[in-house]
């Protein structure tokens, strides 16, 4: 069997979490590869849902002020709920 090298570009950010999730995993870059084209050839397209959302999932802050009052009242209930 014949092997071809494909490559890609991709943001360097993306790339050093790609390769410590490889890592994290036990797999390489390159096998993480293989098995996303191996199941996107299976599948004829991505093996997972795509798709635009229409509207983002969260509303933005209004101020300054209500994003630290809402990560203030999250991290007590972090705290509460590990107590």
């Amino acid at each position: 069997m014949s092997t071809r090298q494909l490559s890609t570009r991709v943001d360097e950010k993306q790339a050093e979490e790609f390769l410590a999730n490889t890592k994290m995993l036990g797999t390489t870059p390159s096998d993480a590869m293989r098995m996303f084209i191996a199941a996107f050839n299976e599948c004829r397209g991505f093996p997972y849902e795509v798709k635009v959302r229409s509207q983002p999932d969260f509303e933005p802050f209004a101020s300054e002020e209500e994003a630290t009052e809402f990560a203030t009242r999250m991290s007590k209930r972090v705290i509460d709920a590990a107590r």
